[in-house]
């Protein structure tokens, strides 16, 4: 599965400050929403049997992370906004890696997943990702602190949707495969958005040290 670039060797420059009332109030929204739903995911997926579902609450989890530190360092210098997205980026990587395993341990087991409990839970969560991504949307070009919320909350609303589709084929099929397959994408998913964000925070490191040796020379 191909990592999708949106424009990361090229960033266009965010006319959204990095400690804007606006950015803030977006994160804080964002964050309450992905606590919640780590919570309500984690019960269900237990509870279907789903490794699709508990996959997209490891991410949601790992998103209210992200926010969180994406708080914090909202007012800092750009040097230290590019460290919290390598740190990010590095936590995406590794809950994606966590999910993998964690599929191939399903797999191997043969578990059949409840339809219904993943269908209702994914239509759910999908609703409330989508006002997410819609609300973050304008910030998807800003520096790589900005851009890391921006893929998280995209790479979510993607995950929810292959939930349902998961559930459906759970339901038609009459076997675990679906959901296998489905949880194992979202897997490699959070692998590229992890490196994408790794990627554009290491670059502006490099930046701005490249800057501070020209001003010290």
């Amino acid at each position: 599965m191909a990592c999708r670039n949106d424009d990361a060797c090229c960033p266009v420059a965010s006319s959204v400050t990095p400690n804007s009332p606006t950015w803030r109030h977006a994160l804080r929204i964002a964050l309450v929403i992905n606590a919640a739903f780590f919570v309500t995911e984690i019960v269900a997926g237990a509870a279907a049997g789903s490794t699709a579902l508990q996959a997209d609450a490891l991410d949601f989890f790992g998103d209210a992370a992200n926010y969180a530190i994406s708080l914090c360092v909202a007012g800092m210098a750009l040097a230290w906004r590019a460290r919290a997205a390598v740190a990010k980026g590095t936590t995406l990587i590794g809950f994606a890696l966590l999910v993998l395993g964690s599929t191939a341990w399903h797999a191997v087991q043969g578990m059949l997943p409840r339809a219904g409990v993943m269908g209702v839970v994914g239509i759910a969560a999908l609703a409330a990702n989508g006002a997410v991504a819609a609300m973050l949307y304008r910030f998807r070009t800003g520096d790589a602190n900005m851009r890391s919320v921006w893929i998280c909350s995209r790479n979510d609303a993607v995950g929810n949707a292959a939930v349902l589709l998961a559930a459906l084929g759970v339901f038609g099929s009459g076997t675990g495969w679906p959901d296998v397959i489905v949880a194992a994408i979202m897997g490699v998913l959070g692998l590229c958005g992890g490196w994408q964000i790794v990627g554009q925070a290491r670059r502006e490191l490099r930046s701005e040290h490249t800057a501070h040796a020209l001003i010290s020379a």
